[in-house]
C-alpha cells in the first residue's frame, strides 16, 4: 500500500489502514483501461473513480428491535471532457473490457450533450482549474475503532441499554433509539496523473424520549444532542487506544452517561413549561441549535453553482450573489465563517475530493464581509479562481460528482466568554438549545427556525423553560444582530448525514462548528398562536 502522508499535507492524521477488502478489487487496472480508451477517444480530460460504501442501521422502539439494514455500493464511473463538454458513465462489472467501454459510453454522452449545447447557441465551454498531480496519495480519516469490526449483537445491547435507562425514569413514554454507521472507500485516478485511495468511517447516534399525558393526551419529546460525527465506535463506548508511538489517544469526547441521566428531567420541565410569549428578545444559541441555523443560511448560500443560478434543486439558489463578492454585509464585524474540508471528525472532512483536488480551509465571511464560496474546479476556471477549493463530491459510484458543501463553520473568539458569560449581558432573553424544525426561502435569505427546548433569561440568570418558540429573521439582519461570540470552550462541531442538492438526488454528510452566540433584538414567535392563524 502507498505510504500514508503526514496530517499537514492533507487533512487530520489517519490513525487507522485502508481496508484490504477495498485494496483487493484491481484498482489500477481498471483505471489504466478506462483512461487509456478515454484518452484514444481524444479527451482533453477523464478520471476514474471506483467506489465502495458500505452503511448499515439499527433501529430499537422501547427498547426492542425495530429494524437493521446493512447494505454495500460497490461500482466505478468515469467522467470525460470533450471539446468543453461533460460524460458521464458508470459500471459494476469489475473488468478492464467494461471499464473501456464505460469510457466509451462516457465520451458517446459528452458528444451527444455537447452537439446539443452547440445547436442551442450555447459558447460556453468547461474549463479545469488548474491543480497539482498527487500520485499515489492514501487518506484515511481519524478514528479508532471502526464500528464494522464491532459485533452487531454488542451494537443493539448498547442501544437497548440506554433506551431501558430513559424508559425507567418517570414521565418518560416511549423511547426511539438509533445508530447509523458508514465506511466509504474511494479510489481515484485522473489524465494528469493524480491518484488517490482514502477511507473514512462515520457514525450518527441519537436517542428520542417521548412524554404523554394519559390526563390531557398532551405529549412531547427530546433528542439527545450528541451531534454525528466523523469518528468510530469509540464515540459510544468510550473505548480508548494508542498510537504507533504509544502515546494515548483521545477518548470518547461525548458524556453519554450524563445526557441519558439528565434528558427525562429536561422533559418533565418541558412538558410543564408555560409558552412563550411572542415578541423581540435578545437570544443566546447553542452550537447545538446554531449549527443548523448556518448550514441552512450561509452553507447553502455560499455553494458558487447556486450563487451563479446553475443549480436550485433542494435549496434554491442564493441571496449572496457573486457581485456582492468582497463587499457584503453578511453579519457584524464579529463574525468569522470558514469552510473547511480538513477539520478532525468533521463529517466533510476528506483528503482528495472527486476531482483530484487537495482538501483546504479558506475563509467565506470575515469580519462579516462575504469573502469566498465553495468551489469545484469547473466553477473556479469559470469565474477566475486560481484554484478549486475541493468541493466536488458523488454520494455513490453511479453519481457525477457536483459542487458539495464543506465543514462551513463559525469560529470562537480568541479569549471569549463562556455560555454563561453571554447570559450576564441579557436582561429579557431566550437560550435556544438543540435543533428542531426549519423553515428558509429559495433565497436562503427569510428564515424561521425552531429548537429542542429554550429557557428565559431574566437579568443574566436562566429561569426556567418555555416552549412553542421560534425565532424569525432574515439572513443579513440575523447575522448583523450578532453581538459577542463565545470562546473556544463553547466550540461544538455538529451536522447532519442528510444534506441533499442535485437531479438525481444526491446526499451528503457534513458538519458545522460553532461556539455560543449572542443576537440582539430577535423576532421570537409563539408557533402555537401562529398555527391558530
Amino acid at each position: 500500500m502507498p505510504p500514508i502522508p503526514p496530517a499537514d499535507s492533507a487533512g487530520a492524521a489517519p490513525v487507522r489502514a485502508v481496508d484490504p477488502l477495498f485494496l483487493a478489487f484491481p484498482l489500477r487496472a481498471l483505471a489504466d483501461a478506462a483512461l487509456t480508451r478515454a484518452r484514444e477517444l481524444g479527451v482533453t480530460h477523464a478520471d476514474f473513480r471506483l467506489e465502495r460504501v458500505r452503511s448499515a442501521a439499527w433501529r430499537l422502539r422501547d427498547a426492542r428491535p425495530a429494524g437493521t439494514s446493512d447494505s454495500v455500493q460497490l461500482g466505478f464511473a468515469v467522467r470525460v471532457l470533450l471539446d468543453g463538454a461533460w460524460g458521464f458513465a458508470a459500471g459494476v462489472d469489475l473488468t478492464t473490457d467494461a471499464a473501456a467501454r464505460v469510457a466509451e459510453q462516457a465520451v458517446a454522452v459528452a458528444r451527444l450533450s455537447g452537439g446539443i449545447s452547440r445547436a442551442a447557441g450555447s459558447t460556453e465551454r468547461v474549463e479545469l482549474a488548474d491543480e497539482p498531480v498527487y500520485r499515489d496519495a492514501t487518506w484515511v480519516s481519524s478514528y479508532e475503532v471502526n464500528p464494522f469490526d464491532v459485533p452487531d449483537a454488542e451494537k443493539t445491547a448498547l442501544l437497548a441499554d440506554w433506551s431501558s435507562r430513559l424508559l425507567s425514569a418517570e414521565g418518560v413514554s416511549h423511547v426511539q433509539a438509533s445508530l447509523l454507521t458508514v465506511q466509504e472507500n474511494k479510489f481515484y485516478a485522473d489524465t494528469a496523473g493524480t491518484v488517490t485511495t482514502q477511507q473514512r468511517i462515520r457514525l450518527h447516534p441519537s436517542l428520542e424520549a417521548t412524554s404523554v399525558d394519559e390526563r390531557t393526551g398532551a405529549f412531547d419529546s427530546m433528542r439527545t444532542l450528541a451531534p454525528p460525527v466523523g469518528r468510530g465506535f469509540e464515540y459510544l463506548s468510550g473505548v480508548r487506544g494508542s498510537s504507533p508511538d504509544g502515546q494515548s489517544l483521545r477518548g470518547a469526547g461525548w458524556d453519554w452517561d450524563a445526557e441519558l441521566a439528565e434528558l427525562p428531567v429536561l422533559l418533565a420541565e418541558k412538558m410543564k413549561a408555560p409558552s412563550v410569549q411572542a415578541g423581540r428578545y435578545d437570544l443566546v444559541i447553542d452550537p447545538s441549535n446554531l449549527w443548523l441555523t448556518i448550514h441552512e443560511s450561509i452553507g447553502h448560500a455560499t455553494e458558487l453553482d447556486r450563487a451563479l443560478g446553475y443549480e436550485a434543486a433542494y435549496a434554491g439558489t442564493s441571496f449572496a450573489t457573486f457581485d456582492k463578492l468582497g463587499s457584503l454585509s453578511y453579519g457584524s464585524g464579529l463574525m468569522h465563517v470558514t469552510g473547511d474540508r480538513t477539520a478532525e471528525h468533521g463529517l466533510s472532512t476528506i483528503g482528495y475530493d472527486d476531482e483530484g483536488v487537495a482538501t483546504q480551509s479558506w475563509d467565506l465571511v470575515k469580519d462579516g464581509i462575504l469573502t469566498g464560496y465553495q468551489l469545484d474546479r469547473g466553477m473556479a476556471r469559470l469565474k477566475g479562481f486560481d484554484r478549486s477549493n475541493g468541493c466536488a463530491f458523488a454520494d455513490s459510484p453511479a453519481h457525477v460528482p457536483v459542487q458539495r458543501m464543506a465543514n462551513v463553520s463559525l469560529q470562537p473568539a480568541a479569549g471569549g466568554p463562556d455560555t454563561e458569560g453571554l447570559f450576564a449581558g441579557v436582561e429579557n432573553g431566550l437560550y435556544i438549545v438543540g435543533d428542531r424544525s426549519w423553515s428558509i426561502d429559495m433565497q436562503r435569505y427569510n428564515f424561521q427556525f425552531t429548537g429542542q427546548r429554550a429557557y428565559a433569561i431574566k437579568n443574566g440568570q436562566l429561569a426556567g423553560q418555555v416552549k412553542d418558540f421560534a425565532y424569525q429573521a432574515t439572513t443579513t439582519d440575523f447575522w448583523g444582530s450578532m453581538a459577542a461570540v463565545g470562546g473556544p470552550q463553547t466550540y461544538v462541531l455538529g451536522g447532519a448525514f442528510n444534506c441533499g442538492k442535485a437531479q438525481p438526488g444526491q446526499v451528503a454528510a457534513v458538519s458545522h462548528g460553532c461556539p455560543s452566540a449572542l443576537f440582539r433584538n430577535v423576532n421570537v414567535l409563539n408557533t402555537q398562536q401562529e398555527a391558530g392563524h
